[in-house]
């Protein structure tokens, strides 16, 4: 009996030493798997941290139309286009510099006929530093001859084109205008 009484303490013994060991695989499981899923989380929440921050870089550039479009007419077509920009609230500052041959602002011309996607252009600034640089607070004014800048640009009565001022980082500018039914004015405020 007393040999039966000690084994039975012998297996207690071991069942327990079991138990512990099954215990601590248990935390060890857990706690690799918990690590697993805090990483995936925090990978996921940086990705998301970039994608914001990529957002914000693309839009910080975006400059707006500041008063209307002014066209200059033959009497038939129109010739010359000037319109004002300035940067958006929180913008980034733009190169306006028609000359430089990296990191400048390009203007495209879209109409049903015609694509131009590299229009030559002046800039002017109207408040500012005197620099091609549009900096927070400028005001540019951007002339287009459309007679010299693109020679198969032609816009006649009811003719509707489009303008797209493309900074090198940040959103386009998009200026879509359509001409008057008659071009007896000399100079017209493209609404």
């Amino acid at each position: 009996m007393k040999r039966t009484m000690e084994r039975f303490r012998q297996e207690a013994g071991i069942t327990g030493l079991e138990t512990a060991i099954v215990l601590i695989a248990f935390v060890v499981v857990a706690a690799v798997f918990s690590f697993v899923v805090l990483s995936a989380g925090l990978f996921s929440s940086e990705r998301g941290k970039e994608t914001v921050y990529a957002g914000l870089q693309k839009t910080r550039g975006s400059m707006e139309l500041t008063g209307g479009v002014i066209a200059t007419t033959n009497g038939t077509q129109i010739t010359n286009l000037t319109f004002g920009v300035t940067l958006a609230a929180g913008g980034d500052q733009v190169n306006l510099d028609n000359a430089d041959t990296t990191n400048r602002t390009v203007i495209s011309y879209i109409d049903a006929v015609v694509t131009d996607n590299d229009l030559a252009y002046a800039t002017t600034e109207v408040v500012g530093d005197g620099d091609k640089l549009l900096e927070p607070g400028e005001l540019a004014e951007i002339a287009i001859n459309l007679g010299t800048a693109c020679a198969t640009c032609i816009v006649t009565a009811n003719e509707t084109f489009t303008l797209e001022v493309k900074p090198p980082s940040g959103s386009y500018l998009v200026v879509q205008r359509t001409s008057p039914a008659t071009m007896t004015d000399s100079i017209i405020n493209l609404n």
